[in-house]
């Protein structure tokens, strides 16, 4: 299954919504709307990441900044995200049932074996 990626930058502070008190409570509205925003384009959030940049400060120097980024995937050629999770399944299914390392069913019992008397 191949992906394509898409990174967004991490919402640095909240949005004002009625009955939301904390800057906690807030921050998680605008996160939750922008998940949900992406979500409905059909990009699944896959992880959230810290990278340094390195940034001009003045006319001369440079420092180092930190960026925090919301990394959304979703799979190519028109898959949908339900259609993806069946084919990994199926898949993980037939590697199992072909594989040398698989589980063996349960064997029936067996009595004593009774020679022929001929």
């Amino acid at each position: 299954m191949s992906y394509e990626y898409k990174v967004v930058p991490a919402p640095v502070k909240g949005e004002k919504e009625r009955g939301l008190k904390t800057g906690a409570e807030r921050f998680a509205h605008a996160l939750g709307a922008l998940m949900n925003e992406l979500g409905r384009e059909g990009w699944e959030y896959w992880r959230a990441e810290t990278l340094p940049a390195e940034e001009r400060a003045g006319l001369t120097s440079k420092t180092t900044v930190f960026h925090n980024l919301l990394v959304f995937r979703r799979p190519l050629g028109g898959e949908t995200m339900a259609q993806s999770v069946a084919e990994a399944a199926a898949s993980s299914a037939r590697a199992k049932l072909f594989s040398a390392l698989s589980p063996e069913g349960r064997a029936p019992k067996l009595g004593p074996a009774e020679e022929d008397e001929a």
